[in-house]
């Protein structure tokens, strides 16, 4: 049987650091599943592709993203802020949002679900460890998780 790109689920990935950005694309495609990840390395840059959604082309296999990992110290336009204009948005505040931080600070939580966001995951120092995060977090926002149809 072969796959369409509708079977594909779609992740955004917001993050700067390339080390980072390729240990979890790896993680996640690990996992078996069958994922589409979209990697955009500051906030300027994610705002700008997520606000632009709607007047994407039907075909654009990217869009729209079932889940954003969305990570905090970004350049131009910090995590934070992004989260605030995601969740701020009509358009696009039911997409779920994951903070995936290397931060673990009381604030930068308390920042985060103030903003709405739907998950906090700090990442840890090890490959292997990570890994096993990545799995549980693909295995529920995609498998246990339901939620309606965003676009």
């Amino acid at each position: 049987m072969h796959d369409t790109q509708a079977d594909m689920h779609r992740i955004l990935l917001v993050e700067d650091n390339d080390d980072h950005a390729e240990l979890v694309s790896r993680c996640l495609e690990d996992r078996g599943k069958r994922l589409r990840i979209k990697r955009l390395g500051d906030g300027e840059a994610a705002l700008a592709w997520l606000e632009a959604g709607a007047a994407r082309p039907a075909d654009d296999a990217d869009w729209p993203p079932e889940l954003i990992l969305l990570d905090l110290r970004l350049p131009k336009i910090d995590g934070m802020e992004v989260l605030d204009r995601i969740k701020a948005s009509e358009a696009l505040r039911n997409i779920p949002v994951v903070i995936l931080s290397s931060s673990a600070a009381a604030g930068d939580l308390e920042g985060a679900y103030s903003r709405h966001a739907n998950s906090y995951v700090v990442k840890p120092l090890d490959a292997a460890s990570l890994a096993a995060i990545l799995d549980k977090l693909g295995c529920y926002w995609f498998d246990v998780n339901r939620r309606p149809a965003l676009g």
